[in-house]
């Protein structure tokens, strides 16, 4: 009696288990909300406004707007961040301090400072909780400031490699410190494969400048599978990655929890908030190269990683 008992109650432990394993199974395949958001900022559609209004909601205290072909901006009471995305010409704050502006570069307006410009400009205006040291110019052009040099890494990795950081978390890699906004303008030929955690992670921008045939970012919402290869089967994996062509002009939205690797020749603004905290990109194409040779997927059917990033667990 008791040793059948005993058998019995083994029976029911090992179906509340299997339960819970399969609970388990089913929430984390369930989805979640890490969605990327493209908008061509010069073809109005709806999936500006959800940028604006979904970055604003995951990040307190910032804004964003896009000004097309003006001359000029009146002082506000807040602290903005202006990436040029089109035109250019002299620019003057107040009237006083001025300069040659382009493409590429950005311009920090302070709280009651005005910008006038003798041409016609489009700007990317992102509205920020802080004010940035007062050594850091104004006019940060990062193909004319000597404090602004190539530094392979992140997303471009090769040593000649074209990548101006304007903006940056950490001192030694480079002159403008400021944790309320990073930028760093780079052409990006190929990148690891990676995602920004919820916690401790942060936002990530592509402002699209310049564009090669080909030009593309390879995004997934669901790191949370990629990151356990012994829930994805066949008809799973095709559904974990998406390629999509980008074009001068494209804003891409790449939330915490996105995964994304920027690929083939695309020359952006990598806008991130509040910065480039280290240890919070998170690579993953080890795991999408362990998916690879669990299903024996190859070729076109093979999801697409990064190799010199695929041999360990990159955290950057």
């Amino acid at each position: 009696m008791k040793k059948a008992l005993f058998l019995w109650a083994l029976i029911i432990l090992g179906c509340n288990s299997d339960k819970k394993r399969s609970s388990e199974k089913e929430t984390i395949l369930s989805g979640n909300d890490n969605t990327m958001i493209k908008s061509n900022l010069y073809n109005a559609d709806d999936d500006y406004e959800r940028i604006r209004s979904i970055f604003s909601a995951n990040n307190p205290g910032y804004s964003l707007d896009f000004h097309k072909q003006i001359d000029q901006l009146s002082s506000t009471a807040d602290q903005q961040v202006l990436f040029v995305q089109g035109g250019g010409g002299t620019a003057w704050l107040n009237d006083e301090m001025s300069s040659k502006i382009s493409v590429g570069d950005i311009i920090l307006l302070d709280p009651g400072t005005s910008l006038k410009v003798d041409s016609l400009i489009d700007l990317l205006a992102f509205t920020v909780p802080d004010a940035p040291a007062d050594t850091i110019p104004r006019f940060i052009r990062p193909d004319w400031d000597i404090n602004i040099t190539d530094v392979p890494g992140g997303c471009a990795t090769a040593t000649n490699a074209y990548r101006r950081i304007l903006l940056t978390w950490l001192g030694h890699v480079g002159h403008y410190l400021y944790k309320s906004l990073n930028a760093h303008r780079v052409r990006i030929t190929d990148s690891f494969t990676h995602y920004h955690p919820k916690n401790g992670g942060f936002d990530e921008f592509y402002l699209v400048q310049m564009v090669q045939p080909g030009g593309a970012i390879i995004t997934g919402n669901r790191h949370d599978l990629i990151e356990n290869p012994d829930l994805v089967d066949e008809s799973v994996a095709k559904n974990l990655l998406q390629k999509t062509e980008l074009a001068v002009g494209d804003l891409v939205y790449l939330p915490r929890g996105v995964v994304h690797r920027g690929i083939n020749g695309v020359l952006a603004q990598v806008i991130t908030v509040p910065g480039f905290i280290p240890g919070a990109e998170i690579g993953v194409d080890y795991h999408l190269k362990k998916i690879n040779e669990k299903l024996g997927l190859t070729g076109n059917d093979s999801l697409p990683y990064y190799a010199a990033a695929a041999d360990s667990i990159l955290i950057k």
